[in-house]
């Protein structure tokens, strides 16, 4: 709390200041002109060619030339950001996710999983019924990509048997997975919404359920009313003790245990059920735990770097700026105080973290760049923490849904090998979320 009082005093200290942003500029330029050029050349993945961990490297040299102090107390700055409490504790967290998901993997728990829910699914039900699988995997995963990399390939097997049409059926494992992705408890972005936010991550949760539980309600109806063609599914194998470590971190989570406890236990738990159902050994449990940890090498430096990128910026006046003109535009289409402004904040925060997820197409450095512009809104328009992590987790996770060059849509695209574009466009909970999350913002009575 120490940390976060100083961090908005000194902000406020600073005169707001456009050339402060050059560097953000810099980086989105440089990741988004490499996407669209490696695009035209028809590379796959045109968009992850440049890593965005070597593309910011530009921008923060540049932030460092522009700062008004001497060279050392700029770098001091630099990495003042990169050692903030919540950088270090949200890296932290993303190791431990990424160790759960690769040891859950590694022990059949996704397997495991999948085979449950295809167990409930009827034949006559098989799109709203992915849309539950993927939606419950990627809660109990924390993670969208691995939800749609352990689904689509059954997904597709099935769609191919009942003559569903692929595009529709991949919108409904796109749908399912970015659900998950934005409840769940162990999620990057969840972690670093509540992170940058100073909120608990079971306060976000219900939070978000105020959005998502009518948006997913609309969202089955409609891919129920889209169904097409029935297949029978051939059982499968259940070992409901793989299923277990899923279950048990869900239930902690949301009890409001600390999440470091939460996903270490689940951790243990998986490496567990290995070594009692399978040839799984403590060594190999081991390696599987280091390797969540690789696996989540990008994320981690990027975060790392975005919150050195977001010291030197607001250290000259950037992120002041930024403020300012949203305050601008709050001021414009507020008339009175109190509930009018708290909206227009919410809208505010809504605003910026989409369009900076429409530049970058990765939901976690949307919310990570925007989380602190977002934080001081909060504070001065009286929106609570949860409402903003929230705010921030949902309308980032709108935008990866729908565009065609986020990582979600590349991956199921070449896995039903149909295009990123017709993959999105089926993306129905996406644009429902949207329409239900602008109307609660611009409805609902606040009481603080």
């Amino acid at each position: 709390m120490t940390t976060s009082t100083t961090t908005s005093s000194a902000s406020n200290k600073v005169s707001p200041s456009f050339i402060a942003l050059l560097p953000l500029f810099l980086f989105l330029t440089l990741f988004i002109g490499a996407g669209v050029y490696f695009q035209s050349q028809g590379v796959d993945f045109a968009f992850y060619q440049l890593p965005s961990v070597v593309a910011i490297l530009p921008a923060i040299i540049l932030g460092i030339l522009l700062s008004k102090q001497k060279l050392n107390q700029s770098i001091e700055t630099f990495i003042g950001g990169i050692g903030h409490s919540n950088i270090i504790a949200m890296c932290l967290i993303y190791l431990l996710a990424g160790a759960f998901a690769s040891v859950a993997k590694a022990t059949g728990g996704v397997d495991a999983t999948v085979a449950l829910g295809l167990s409930l699914v009827p034949s006559s039900l098989l799109l709203p019924g992915f849309f539950v699988i993927a939606a419950f995997i990627a809660t109990a995963m924390g993670t969208s990509m691995g939800t749609i990399a352990a689904v689509a390939p059954i997904a597709l097997g099935v769609a191919t048997e009942a003559e569903i049409g692929l595009a529709v059926m991949a919108g409904a494992v796109i749908s399912g997975a970015l659900f998950g992705d934005n409840l769940s408890i162990i999620s990057d972005t969840t972690i670093a919404s509540t992170r940058t936010q100073g909120c608990e991550m079971k306060d976000k949760f219900r939070e978000n359920l105020i959005f998502a539980i009518p948006a997913s309600i609309i969202t089955l109806i409609v891919f129920t009313l889209a169904g097409q063609g029935q297949a029978e599914v051939a059982a499968q194998e259940i070992d409901f003790i793989k299923v277990i470590p899923y279950l048990t971190i869900l239930f902690l989570a949301v009890a409001g245990l600390n999440v470091f406890v939460v996903l270490t236990v689940g951790i243990l738990l998986a490496g567990i059920t290995g070594l009692f159902t399978m040839d799984y050994g403590v060594i190999q449990f081991g390696q599987d735990i280091y390797a969540g940890f690789t696996n989540m090498q990008e994320i981690f430096i990027l975060s790392m770097l975005v919150g050195g990128l977001a010291a030197l910026m607001q250290q000259q006046g950037g992120l002041a700026f930024v403020s300012q003109q949203i305050e601008k535009l709050i001021t414009k289409f507020s008339k009175a105080k109190g509930e009018a402004s708290t909206r227009a904040s919410e809208l505010g925060m809504a605003g910026i973290v989409a369009m900076t997820n429409t530049c970058v197409a990765n939901n976690t450095v949307s919310i990570v760049v925007t989380g602190d512009i977002a934080k001081e809104l909060a504070q001065k328009h009286q929106v609570t923490p949860k409402r903003a992590a929230s705010i921030l987790d949902i309308f980032s996770c709108i935008i990866q849904g729908l565009i065609p060059y986020g990582a979600q849509a590349l991956l199921i695209a070449s896995t039903f090998s149909i295009s990123p574009l017709e993959a999105v466009t089926h993306a129905w909970y996406c644009m429902i979320l949207a329409v239900v999350a602008i109307s609660i913002v611009i409805l609902r009575k606040r009481t603080h």
